[in-house]
């Protein structure tokens, strides 16, 4: 039975959405249908497609109480908008369902696992959240709340741990039918945990351990987990807040944080072995992974940052896009990222230069565009003299510009957006140290319409950032200060 709550959401989704126009959408990222998006949720394979849930505030391009929206595809570029999922409209639920994860139940149905939120009223007059979590049960387009909801509450906390930083749960399925979740939590101090719940049928829940804790390490409250097995590890990613920088691996404020090491199924606790952030640049939150059933691990987040959620359009009904979905691997110790393989399907013909020497700012006949797929091998001209400083720029007009940088005397990549026309004194740069003493560098520069992501050596960091520079703002040139010979590849995506 669809509330009366979810069916105005659905029927004003119809008709503001006829009011943006496909070349104000990003092509092959997913953007929120109307309205305001932020972390992926239920990202999942369900009877053949794809599904990507979405936190959703469906009535202003601001973040509000929360829906859940929902699209699916069958290659992940090419995304079909469905009616919104979920509504603010029970008890449990009533000031927003946040964050979750979905599974296949053994009879064929898809079930939602997600926070439910209550403001109760303080004694100051303010409002504090109550965070527990639900469970809804469909068929890939419909769902109905559990009459039994919420599953987990307070009672089945850990001792000291807060009732109001409950959230996010991320669920799977064992090999022996049973299942597990994870979600986060903190103590009454707000230091991060993740903890462990497990299941027979998945509605019935009971708690299994501390997964991992924070001990005042990486910032605060760790929101959004996810944990699976990768290339012979188990690896935990999470989102902490109020980070604080640990030279060019952590950046001030909300974050993004990927632990790699073990993991002992019998005591539920995860050993840590290496930590990294997840992406280096200035958009990039709240990820979510899938098991693909070809057996790729493929990871999407909301490509955005808290604290740069001022930089939009007001004028446009949408707010909020996503990552390109991401093939993840193990190297050295490392979390990989490459784009889904799936992109070069997308890819026209190719403009391709090779050997090119300069020495100041120049451009290519035919590297140009908004939505490309541009691969760059630089290098010094002379290895005894390594150039001062590479960067690329794009999005470009005679006014405005996005760039990526790269000095090798350093090892440090910067993207760069101030001059993108944002008139807010918000986050513009971010930095990363990078394997490139030597003066070379392998860049895969992926732009759609409003973003760019920077992979950088075949997926050992990535630098996402996005912009909203006019659209007729289309030129890419290249700099070095000092001598450089770079190779090029362009491709328009199409």
């Amino acid at each position: 039975m669809i509330s009366q709550t979810l069916r105005e959401a659905r029927k004003y989704e119809d008709t503001m959405e006829a009011g943006i126009t496909a070349e104000q959408r990003p092509e092959y990222h997913l953007s929120a249908r109307v309205g305001w998006m932020n972390d992926p949720n239920g990202f999942s394979y369900y009877k053949g497609e794809y599904h990507l849930f979405y936190q959703y505030h469906p009535y202003d391009s601001v973040w509000g109480p929360m829906h859940w929206g929902h699209a699916v595809s069958r290659d992940l570029l090419h995304w079909e908008y469905l009616p919104a999922a979920l509504a603010p409209d029970s008890a449990y639920d009533k000031d927003g369902c946040f964050s979750g994860s979905s599974v296949e139940l053994p009879d064929g149905r898809q079930l939602l696992l997600y926070t439910g939120v209550v403001k109760q009223p303080q004694p100051d007059g303010g409002f504090k959240e109550v965070q527990t979590q639900c469970i809804a049960v469909g068929d890939g387009r419909d769902y109905e709340k559990y009459a039994d909801n919420p599953i987990l509450t307070e009672k089945d906390l850990p001792i000291g741990g807060s009732r109001h930083d409950f959230r996010d749960p991320k669920v799977w399925r064992e090999e022996d039918g049973t299942y597990r979740c994870v979600v986060g939590n903190c103590t009454g101090d707000r230091d991060g945990k993740i903890l462990l719940y497990k299941s027979k049928d998945g509605f019935r829940w009971e708690f299994v351990s501390v997964l991992a804790a924070n001990n005042g390490r990486f910032g605060r409250m760790w929101e959004c987990p996810d944990f699976f097995e990768l290339d012979g590890k188990y690896v935990l990613i999470t989102s902490p807040q109020d980070m604080m920088p640990k030279g060019f691996e952590y950046h001030n404020g909300n974050g993004t944080l990927c632990l790699i090491g073990s993991y002992d199924k019998e005591t539920g606790r995860f050993m840590e072995e290496t930590d990294q952030s997840i992406d280096y640049g200035i958009d990039f939150y709240a990820p979510q992974t899938i098991l693909a059933p070809d057996g790729r691990r493929i990871m999407i987040g909301w490509m955005q940052n808290w604290d740069t959620c001022n930089l939009r359009d007001t004028e446009r009904f949408w707010f909020g896009q996503m990552t390109l979905p991401r093939e993840l691997s193990i190297e050295n110790g490392r979390l990989i990222q490459k784009p889904v393989r799936e992109l070069e399907s997308l890819r026209g013909k190719a403009v391709r230069y090779e050997n090119v020497a300069f020495a100041d700012t120049i451009r290519l006949d035919g590297i140009h565009g908004r939505k490309i797929d541009m691969e760059i091998m630089v290098r010094p001209a002379d290895p005894e003299k390594i150039f001062h400083k590479f960067a690329v720029r794009f999005a470009q007009d005679e006014t405005y510009h996005t760039s990526v940088s790269f000095r090798p005397s350093e090892s440090i990549v910067k993207v760069d957006r101030k001059y993108s026309g944002s008139r807010r004194a918000i986050i513009h740069q971010r930095r990363s140290h990078v394997d490139g003493k030597d003066g070379r560098l392998k860049l895969r520069i992926i732009l759609d319409r409003f973003s760019a992501e920077v992979f950088l050596n075949d997926g050992e960091q990535v630098l996402t950032v996005t912009y909203y520079t006019d659209l007729s703002a289309d030129g890419i040139s290249f700099y070095v200060d000092g001598k450089a010979v770079m190779d090029v590849v362009k491709y328009d995506l199409v």
